[in-house]
């Protein structure tokens, strides 16, 4: 299965493990970098430590034995997914005591890691979701109109559509009233063409959402025909593409992703300085690790800000799952407080499964004044 989309990660993320560790494993499989021997190698290096690793926890006899079947099944489907897939990366959520599995095939191939933990590890596909928004591409000439969905580095055609617009007046061919009257005529079929495109633009919004619009138009008519578009479209354009409709699906993909890059960097920076303004002028805004978690367990964090591989490790109340730094109990009910491996980690689960967002910011940054972490928050308490 690929890779599609936030509702993936906070289905993963609201699993219950019922107290039992499970396995998230992910793969850097992009053969555009790598060879298929070095990803063999690497796959063997992995499950190898990570048996080791499972062998050494401490835990009961039975629910190592479980984490060992999840690295088996793992190696199974990993050896299996090498020879048939072209995914960039994998990565497999295992939980064999509770028959769980999910395999995923990545756009992106994340850093080579297994982990062993309460929960499943989720922030590599949030880090990747970050990366893409859902876009549409119309390229419109003046006799054609084509759609196509860019959504996770992928471009599959929408739809097309021809209309009969005249040639435009020859130079010299015509004078003055006549001239003028037949440029009228090529003007409203234009305009037609650029009505029936807009429209059936609006109409794909509502069968397949997106978040950007993005727009080649020939002949600087680009005002022309956004002025056609609903009001709700015109929100959602994002960017000018210098691609035709009669170029090829890859050639549109390729200026597409050169496009995406720069507006998430510029997103990032955004986010940034919105948060950073706001932090300034003591307004809804948190920083740093300890009190960002304090407020993220008083149920104020909207959207979180992060630096990109940010960790720490933690605590976390196995009763009332707050997170701490290094509490050793739990301040609400005296309970030992349980050790986990990335608490930021948790922090970005956290906040998936209460609904908010969450922004992670590639290094280096304004971010790192503050600890490389902060929130926008709901209300303060």
């Amino acid at each position: 299965m690929k890779f599609q989309g936030r509702s993936q990660i906070e289905a993963l993320a609201k699993f219950k493990g019922q107290g039992e560790p499970v396995t998230s494993f992910y793969l850097d499989t992009d053969k555009g970098r790598l060879n298929k021997k070095e990803i063999q190698l690497a796959l063997k290096n992995l499950l190898s430590e990570a048996k080791t690793r499972a062998g050494e926890l401490g835990a009961a006899k039975d629910r190592i034995d479980a984490l060992l079947r999840d690295l088996d099944l793992i190696a199974d489907h990993s050896s299996q997914a090498l020879g048939s897939s072209n995914a960039a990366g994998l990565a497999v959520f295992s939980a064999s005591q509770q028959k769980f599995w999910e395999a995923l095939e990545l756009p992106h191939g994340p850093r080579n890691r297994v982990i062993f933990d309460l929960n499943f590890y989720l922030r590599p596909l949030a880090s990747i979701l970050d990366k893409y928004s859902p876009a549409c591409v119309l390229l419109v000439s003046r006799r054609e109109a084509v759609w196509y969905n860019v959504s996770m580095g992928e471009i599959k055609a929408l739809d097309r559509i021809e209309s009969d617009v005249p040639g435009r007046v020859r130079e010299g061919g015509f004078e003055g009233t006549e001239a003028k009257r037949i440029e009228r005529h090529v003007d409203a079929h234009l305009q037609e063409h650029y009505k029936k495109s807009a429209q059936r633009t609006f109409e794909i919004s509502k069968k397949l959402p997106f978040d950007w619009l993005l727009i080649g138009c020939e002949d600087n008519h680009s005002g022309d025909f956004e002025a056609h578009l609903h009001s709700y479209l015109r929100d959602k354009v994002k960017a000018r593409l210098h691609a035709h409709p009669t170029d090829p699906p890859a050639k549109v993909l390729q200026e597409v992703l050169e496009v995406e890059s720069r507006l998430k960097k510029a997103e990032e920076e955004e986010a940034v300085q919105k948060l950073v303004a706001e932090l300034e002028r003591g307004g809804l805004a948190t920083s740093g690790l300890r009190d960002t978690i304090h407020r993220l367990n008083q149920f104020e964090v909207q959207t979180l800000v992060v630096t990109h591989n940010l960790s720490r490790p933690g605590r976390v109340c196995p009763t009332h799952k707050f997170l701490y730094l290094d509490e050793l109990q739990c301040p609400i009910d005296d309970k030992k407080t349980d050790i986990v491996q990335d608490l930021i980690d948790e922090a970005i689960e956290t906040v998936l499964k209460r609904g908010g967002t969450v922004r992670q910011i590639e290094p280096p940054s304004k971010l790192d004044r503050y600890g490389g972490i902060g929130a926008f928050l709901k209300y303060k308490a």
